[in-house]
């Protein structure tokens, strides 16, 4: 096999109608191997033999699109000094646009033993973890153009891309569940119908099934768990996942402009799907742990203000590079219209507290792409400060926490909430003024997929997460929710209309108030999770929008 040197950037796999230039950094490793992955089990092995600024580089002609590969990473593994290296882990490349296959979870995904953690594991995972595929990036994009609504003319409307569509009735089986089913006219229609400018699609970044979740016959639904940033997520892909996926999801986006509807994705830049110190090593922790997580004092540890075990390090440069990369390649090859950032106080974070001056919003401020979409930030994260609301740059709008909160304490019937609530209708300019920002920096919503829907709303006190696993001690217990006289289910038919006229308030509200509204999957026709409040884990049709008229 002929090698050449290749170029350090960019990073990732990059087919030019030749072959591919291979490209990865590490500033820890002592060696990479690119390793080639052939259909029978076999590996070709490819030392990258070049290095600039800590990016090890090849070029390889006759390597195709389709082609599925992974890094193996030697160095040293001395957790104690936050190096986490071993050659036995198949990593994913962090800049890969594809990924094949999924984790079975089996011992060898593991960099120890179960039940020692202070053990080093040289059990081989390639048999049982993902691997980076090559894409052809060449793409009939015909005469596509971005919407561009402005924010005073838009209507987001939150939506899973499985949840949407799994159960819609005029969708082909085999299209149920995936990008292209977010095409299908049916679905258009209903949403340009609606009235709904822009599409917020739940996480679609490749993600990662938990383990636990796994073992207990859950899974992580709604994909808060990403592991690549630059890959559409494979399993909503209709067919094959060597590629396919990202002609797919380009497929759904060039039919959704050409309905005027914009493509808005949520994003999970905080963490990655490795978690804590005792998580899978699956691409980063192997490549260069301490690069690209927030390390404790004792550098065997994590600092994790996301509540899932890590959290990215915003002060790395190579970190803010992928995260940028990231956001241009979604934006100029998949043609995604904005962002919603998932939990966005941790991205603020170069140090411990929150800092609106961080350079992530320096560099968002002045990227010529980037800064040209919409931004949404989730302006809270669970660490100590990370309550924001208000508290984002100008360039920014932000789920407007406050204004859910003052909404359904007004509905239901709570005392001394209607100064708050004028100040909610008008705008919101307590919180945004100050700053010269407009009302249009406030993005209104009374439910989103997190928490109760509309219809549970306004039917149920308290949750009801008994499915979930964990003794209903999960999700927001004060949920400013009232059953209108029965919690769940019931044929009183007086609690029945009480309940349609306030979910009827609840959007009136919505739409009549000053900002932009955002309306969640299915409360158009009241859509109920039976009293579940966070259906993380609930692939399953009480997560699914069940349609009017399906069976």
């Amino acid at each position: 096999m002929q090698v050449w040197p290749g170029q350090m950037y960019p990073l990732g796999a990059t087919y030019d109608g030749a072959g591919t230039n291979f490209a990865v950094y590490s500033e820890t490793a002592e060696r990479i191997e690119l390793s080639l992955l052939h259909d029978d089990g076999s590996e070709t092995a490819v030392e990258l033999r070049e290095t600039d600024a800590f990016v090890r580089h090849a070029y390889l002609p006759g390597i195709m699109p389709g082609q599925r590969y992974g890094f193996r990473v030697h160095g040293p593994y001395k957790p104690e000094r936050g190096d986490r290296h071993n050659s036995a882990k198949l990593l994913l490349d962090p800049y890969a646009k594809a990924v094949s296959g999924s984790i079975d979870w089996d011992e060898a995904v593991y960099g120890y033993h179960f039940g020692k953690p202070d053990s080093r594991n040289d059990l081989d995972s390639a048999p049982h973890t993902m691997t980076s595929v090559v894409v052809n990036p060449y793409f009939d994009w015909g005469d596509d153009r971005p919407p561009r609504t402005d924010y005073h003319e838009t209507v987001l409307y939150e939506a899973h891309v499985k949840g949407l569509t799994m159960l819609h009735p005029d969708l082909p089986d085999d299209l149920r569940g995936s990008y292209a089913a977010l095409a299908h006219p049916a679905i258009i229609e209903h949403l340009t119908e609606l009235g709904v400018t822009a599409l917020e699609l739940m996480p679609v970044h490749q993600f990662v099934h938990d383990h636990r979740l796994v073992d207990a016959g859950l899974a992580n639904y709604w994909g808060y768990n990403t592991i690549g940033f630059f890959a559409p997520h494979n399993a909503y892909a209709s067919w094959g996942d060597r590629g396919q996926q990202v002609l797919e999801f380009k497929s759904a986006v060039r039919a959704l402009h050409e309905a005027g509807i914009e493509v808005i994705l949520d994003v999970v830049y905080n963490h990655t799907a490795e978690g804590n110190h005792l998580g899978p090593t699956l691409s980063f922790r192997g490549l260069d742990n301490a690069s690209y997580y927030r390390l404790a004092d004792d550098p065997r540890y994590y600092m994790d203000t996301t509540g899932t075990g890590n959290s990215l390090l915003m002060r790395s440069p190579h970190v803010l590079q992928l995260i940028m990369d990231s956001l241009r390649y979604w934006v100029t090859e998949m043609r995604v219209d904005g962002f919603r950032f998932d939990l966005a106080a941790t991205l603020a974070r170069q140090f411990h507290e929150v800092d609106r001056l961080s350079s992530f919003f320096d560099l968002v401020q002045q990227d010529p792409v980037v800064s040209q979409v919409k931004l949404i930030a989730e302006p809270w994260d669970v660490g100590e400060g990370g309550y924001q609301v208000g508290n984002f740059p100008p360039l920014w709008t932000e789920w407007n926490g406050k204004f859910r909160d003052t909404v359904r304490d007004l509905w239901r019937g709570e005392p001394r909430t209607l100064a708050e609530f004028g100040s909610r209708l008008t705008g919101s300019s307590d919180l945004y003024q100050g700053d010269g920002r407009r009302p249009l920096a406030s993005v209104n919503f009374v439910t989103c997929h997190d928490g109760f829907t509309l219809r549970d709303l306004v039917s149920y006190d308290n949750k009801h997460n008994e499915d979930n696993g964990e003794d209903n001690q999960d999700g927001e217990s004060f949920n400013r929710s009232w059953n209108c006289g029965a919690e769940g289910p019931t044929d009183d038919l007086e609690v029945q209309e009480l309940r349609a006229r306030q979910m009827r308030n609840f959007i009136a509200t919505l739409l009549l108030s000053q900002g932009v509204p955002m309306l969640s999957h299915g409360d158009e026709f009241g859509r109920t999770q039976h009293g579940n409040n966070n259906a993380y884990c609930q692939d399953n049709e009480l997560a699914w929008v069940r349609w009017p008229g399906a069976a």
